[in-house]
């Protein structure tokens, strides 16, 4: 895909094309080259990390890292990310020629992202990335649920009317044949129009979660549409996409999916068994309920580090920050550990964390961050003992640190942690190119998944409690 930039003085060009949705699986550090863009007009000076993960050839040819790009001038880079990962995967997930243009559609909570396919040849030729226009009735899944049950009627119609404005702008007056659509449990309901109530309360299973179809006169973007079924409970077609997208459950050894968001959805998966839970995290990791939160975007301190003894953050975009976003939030617990100015029960050594004028974090933040983290962790420990490698799906996983993951105990010591960028979306693009297989391959992970309920598990509430310390924990 290409895209025109017109960065502002002293900006990334990563700041924009995270904001059209490319993912960066290094976190915008310039250490694994995941953020090749093609310079087509204009010009991008070669950095000395450019050299270190590009070729001598492919920078010639004018290949670039954006996480570490500028550029004085508008600039057209073809965005390598969004070439077409479905055609070398095609011996176990085979393209199945068709004429026509069909879309993929990942409904997060937060963010609505949606390709335009071209089915013949697999191309993705278009996307649109969106907050999601739910947020306004409420910050996370629970919230939203209790507005529905309040004002049944408005949640749905929002979401299905934004999905029909961006389908259109991608289609630019070309008929769609397909659409298929993922999303977690809460955003399967709300966008099909299905009861919430059982997803309410405990234990929080509804009868509904299967695959729903919708005929072309059903939708505004007159197109046969499939919403995927979720795999169990609060884990809901995201993981089942990104299932598929990773091909976790055809590894030898178990392997684990891990979304990291206002709820914590967690697939092991091997040859031999598929096990899934939720873990309710509340909107901290996107800058809920923090007073200086916000979500990733200009202004945000989205990471830190120690510069002669002192908190030194990084804003999106440049400039002073305007507040902190999730990694940011990460980022800055850890180095404040290092430096003493955090204790890992919690606590705040010296007063208010300072990042920047009027930009701190307050000890309730670093209470929501605990209660975030130990969520997360807890779920963990408690299904994922023996993994050999942990993928992180879903944006806040792919703009996560790593090191600072590690050092306040989001994630653990002893695996290897890889990100795997919007697994959703492309799981669906993958379901939405292979009809014929795609009800086969559906029925196969449903059949070995088992859900797991972790709030009935009596240890649980114990190994929360202990997982809210910040510090390091190891699954081995």
């Amino acid at each position: 895909m290409k895209l025109t930039l017109r960065p502002l003085p002293g900006q990334r060009l990563a700041d924009q094309l995270q904001q059209a949705g490319v993912e960066f699986p290094c976190g915008g550090e310039g250490v694994c080259g995941g953020c090749r863009v093609r310079v087509v007009e204009g010009d991008i000076p070669v950095t000395e990390a450019m050299r270190q993960q590009l070729s001598g050839q492919e920078l010639r040819d004018g290949w670039r890292l954006a996480c570490c790009a500028h550029a004085s001038a508008p600039v057209t880079v073809e965005v390598e990310q969004w070439a077409v990962r479905v055609l070398a995967d095609e011996a176990e997930v085979p393209v199945e020629p068709r004429p026509g243009w069909g879309a993929a559609v990942d409904v997060g909570t937060t963010t609505v992202a949606a390709q335009l396919v071209n089915l013949e040849t697999g191309e993705v030729e278009g996307i649109e990335t969106a907050l999601n226009a739910q947020a306004r009735f409420g910050a996370d899944v629970m919230s939203r649920i209790q507005f529905e049950l309040r004002r049944p009627g408005l949640l749905g119609p929002a979401i299905r009317e934004q999905t029909a404005a961006m389908l259109a702008r991608l289609a630019q007056g070309r008929p769609l044949r397909e659409v298929v659509l993922a999303g977690n449990t809460a955003m399967h309901h709300l966008f099909c129009g299905l009861d919430v109530a059982p997803l309410a309360a405990v234990p929080f299973l509804s009868p509904d979660t299967g695959v729903q179809t919708m005929d072309a006169g059903a939708v505004p973007w007159r197109a046969p549409t499939v919403f995927l079924p979720c795999l169990g409970g609060f884990v809901g077609s995201d993981l089942l996409a990104g299932l598929a997208a990773t091909r976790l459950d055809k590894k030898r050894n178990t392997h684990v999916l891990f979304d990291i968001g206002t709820n914590g959805e967690i697939v092991c998966a091997s040859r031999s068994a598929i096990r899934c839970a939720s873990t309710a995290a509340g909107p901290a990791f996107e800058g809920g309920r923090i007073r200086c939160g916000m979500r990733a975007s200009d202004g945000a301190v989205d990471a830190v580090r120690i510069e002669d003894g002192r908190l030194v953050p990084h804003v999106i975009g440049g400039g002073p920050p305007r507040g902190i976003c999730g990694s940011g939030l990460v980022d800055a617990a850890a180095r404040a550990l290092d430096l003493g100015l955090l204790l890992p029960n919690g606590r705040l050594a010296r007063g208010d964390i300072v990042l920047g004028e009027g930009v701190f974090l307050a000890q309730s933040d670093i209470r929501q961050l605990q209660l975030a983290k130990g969520a997360m962790a807890a779920g963990l420990k408690m299904m994922a003992r023996g993994a050999r490698r942990l993928c992180l799906a879903g944006a806040f996983g792919n703009y996560l640190h790593l090191p600072g993951a590690r050092r306040i105990g989001l994630l653990p010591e002893d695996v290897e942690v890889q990100a795997a960028g919007n697994a959703a979306l492309r799981g669906a693009r993958l379901f939405l190119l292979c009809p014929s297989s795609r009800e086969e391959r559906i029925g196969a992970i449903l059949s070995a998944a088992e859900h797991v309920e972790l709030a009935a598990d009596p240890r649980f509430e114990d190994v929360f409690a202990e997982s809210m310390a910040l510090e390091p924990f190891r699954l081995g």
